[in-house]
């Protein structure tokens, strides 16, 4: 995927362990959900696919955290994922993390810079 930075949405946007931000992004040819979250102070995002079948984790648009603020969860197979990593933490993802994606914060703006490892 090409490095072409592009706005998500202005900082204030996302408080710590609130509601995420949905965007899109191009990944393997196709055009996929992703989000951004607040966590432990950092922005992070990731496609908005669990690991375990390609169904969108928010359970509502928007809200990824589980009850506590603490992982990210799949509203359709409880998987739990690590909010700073992607890691997989639980259930049905077997091991597998999720998809990150690069974002940098600066100026009052989030950005998508691209794929995380590539």
């Amino acid at each position: 995927m090409a490095r072409r930075k592009r706005l998500i949405c202005a900082s204030a946007a996302l408080a710590e362990g609130g509601r995420g931000v949905r965007f899109e992004v191009e990944w393997r040819g196709e055009r996929l959900p992703a989000f951004a979250v607040r966590h432990a102070g950092h922005v992070r995002a990731y496609l908005n696919r669990c690991a375990h079948l390609p169904m969108e984790l928010d359970w509502q648009a928007g809200e990824f955290f589980d009850f506590q603020k603490r992982h990210l969860i799949c509203s359709t197979h409880g998987a739990t994922y690590d909010a700073a990593t992607g890691r997989c933490l639980g259930g049905p993802c077997s091991g597998t993390p999720l998809v990150r994606l690069e974002a940098e914060e600066r100026g009052g703006k989030v950005y998508f810079m691209g794929l995380e490892d590539g």
